[in-house]
């Protein structure tokens, strides 16, 4: 006998993501200087980050309308980029690297839901995006992945598992393509 979805039956509570109030007031700073795609000054985003407990390196560039979850569960290092309508999901830990690219309406989603239990029980895992990684257009990095060193995840890919070091994936899910050569 199969069973069935019961949603009625979610439940939550063991997640906290931090103080009611401390959640309330990073939304407001969230609609109106992150996802508002008419505040382009990189600058005050990545002071408010700060200020919310992010740990952001330097020359950071944060693009219009970005949505970050939970900057106090963020780290970005030095002369990263993050381009227009990135979504930073992080239920989880999100650590990203120096150097790295993610590029317009990339999604790190830290959040899923087991199908296997009737609740539709929450699922939370860390990303980590590693130094020179390069996450492509409106590509989707999964709970639990990791990008490693100057990895690539082409245009519209799906990161379902890890990617090694200096390696370029394409496709949902993402499968390796070629290695990535740098020359200077």
């Amino acid at each position: 006998m199969q069973g069935k979805t019961d949603l009625s039956q979610f439940n939550n509570d063991w997640y906290q993501p931090g103080s009611a109030i401390k959640r309330a007031l990073w939304y407001i700073v969230n609609v109106l200087f992150f996802i508002n795609p008419l505040m382009p000054i990189s600058g005050l985003k990545v002071a408010l980050l700060r200020l919310f407990g992010a740990k952001v390196g330097a020359g950071v560039v944060i693009k219009p309308a970005v949505n970050i979850k939970y900057p106090w569960k963020l780290t970005i290092g030095d002369h990263t980029w993050i381009g227009e309508k990135v979504w930073i999901d992080n239920l989880g830990v999100v650590k990203i690297g120096a150097n790295a690219c993610l590029s317009q309406g990339s999604m790190l989603l830290c959040g899923n839901h087991n199908y296997k239990k009737a609740a539709f029980d929450l699922m939370v895992g860390d990303i980590t995006i590693e130094d020179g990684a390069w996450v492509g257009a409106h590509s989707v990095v999964c709970p639990g992945v990791t990008c490693g060193s100057h990895s690539i995840l082409s245009v519209n890919s799906v990161a379902t598992h890890d990617l090694e070091a200096y390696k370029i994936y394409q496709g949902n899910p993402a499968q390796f393509v070629r290695n990535r050569e740098i020359n200077s």
